[in-house]
């Protein structure tokens, strides 16, 4: 059957209620966010419980040891990869918005996370690069990127070093975004041809094995070859 507007929204709408399904404290976050005045863009439940899932299979099945988040806004997105590391694992999550970084900060401690989530109150991809003197090369199990589309490739090369043979990249808004969509002419919307071009660049470049899940706005999954 053809994909039109109409069953595009209403398979949203199915994704959402049926693998959403948020606990009281994460589905009450967007209220919170939006009365502190953060934007409303944090990911949908359905692609958290995706995360969540993704995280907990990292490793090789063991859950994620570390995880590193580009992109923390209110913690929506950073609760549920925390919920997914292996016992004693831990997630750095980048943020150079002081109000977003504070605000999610007490959503970490409210959903008893914070614990095993580090923050950076810093502007990707220095902020990756200046991990390195905190991580070991091939230490990071799974990289969520969820930040300024134009730099997502910037991202992956910083952390490369990181990343261990079989980790996981994860990257939102792979297929649209609030004022493009990946159908969007090119040359007309500078984030679509940066999103565009980062996609064939990880799928194409020989180092990641890459696709691409249509849940909500699009998000590529790729996995660092050994």
């Amino acid at each position: 059957m053809e994909m039109t507007p109409h069953r595009w929204e209403a398979t949203s709408a199915y994704l959402s209620e049926v693998f959403g399904r948020p606990d009281r404290q994460l589905s009450t976050h967007r209220e919170r966010a939006r009365a502190a005045g953060l934007p409303d863009i944090a990911v949908s439940p359905d692609v958290g419980r995706l995360l969540h899932l993704l995280t907990s299979l990292a490793n090789n099945g063991r859950g994620a040891g570390v995880a590193v988040e580009v992109g923390t806004l209110g913690g929506f997105s950073g609760i549920w990869i925390a919920r997914g590391l292996a016992p004693g694992g831990r997630l750095y999550t980048i943020e150079p918005e002081k109000k977003h970084a504070a605000f999610a900060r007490d959503e970490f401690k409210s959903a008893g996370v914070a614990d095993r989530v580090t923050q950076i109150d810093a502007a990707a991809p220095g902020a990756i690069s200046e991990l390195g003197a905190r991580l070991a090369p091939a230490s990071v199990d799974l990289l969520f990127l969820d930040a300024i589309k134009a730099d997502y490739r910037a991202y992956v090369e910083a952390a490369e070093t990181l990343l261990k043979p079989g980790a996981l990249i994860i990257a939102d808004n792979a297929l649209g975004s609030g004022d493009w969509w990946i159908d969007t002419p090119s040359g007309t919307n500078a984030a679509r041809d940066a999103v565009d071009a980062f996609n064939r660049w990880m799928a194409t470049g020989g180092r990641f094995d890459c696709a691409c899940v249509p849940i909500r706005e699009g998000v590529l999954i790729a996995r660092k070859r050994a």
